[in-house]
């Protein structure tokens, strides 16, 4: 089974979307792959899970189980075990991976899908939903 890390700063609702969904869609389409997410800052929120992301997935029909029960901060071996690792914002997450992991800074895509201070949860999580559905096409063709 490939992995997949989706990283954003607090763990608590975009990556957490992302991997819920990216989990749904493949086991749904049978594709060997399986994500998970942590946080790069993770102290930043307190909670397990976003409410926005908490209900987004249940209006979806998407099992809270598709994702980690709590947050999770990133981790070298995190790193190490991801065949792809995709940070959800760059301007964000580009600045706190080259501070804590320089080496792994440029093997990291880097999509741009704004936080609650930016955009409504219903544009992000559907950004998230299109730019997870296009990855997962470029995951079918290899």
């Amino acid at each position: 089974m490939q992995r997949v890390l989706f990283l954003c700063s607090g763990n608590f609702y975009r990556s957490r979307f992302a991997e819920a969904y990216f989990n749904h869609r493949a086991r749904a389409e049978g594709l060997p792959w399986r994500a998970f997410s942590r946080g790069l800052i993770v102290h930043v929120v307190g909670g397990d899970l976003s409410p926005h992301t908490r209900r987004a997935l249940l209006q979806r029909g998407i099992a809270l189980r598709q994702t980690a029960p709590s947050r999770l901060p990133l981790a070298r071996a995190d790193l190490e075990g991801a065949r792809h690792i995709i940070a959800l914002k760059e301007k964000e997450h580009r600045l706190w991976l080259r501070g804590r992991f320089p080496d792994w800074e440029h093997a990291v895509e880097y999509w741009n899908v704004d936080d609650l201070d930016c955009a409504t949860p219903a544009h992000t999580l559907a950004a998230i939903e299109a730019k997870v559905r296009r990855f997962m096409q470029r995951l079918r063709r290899k």
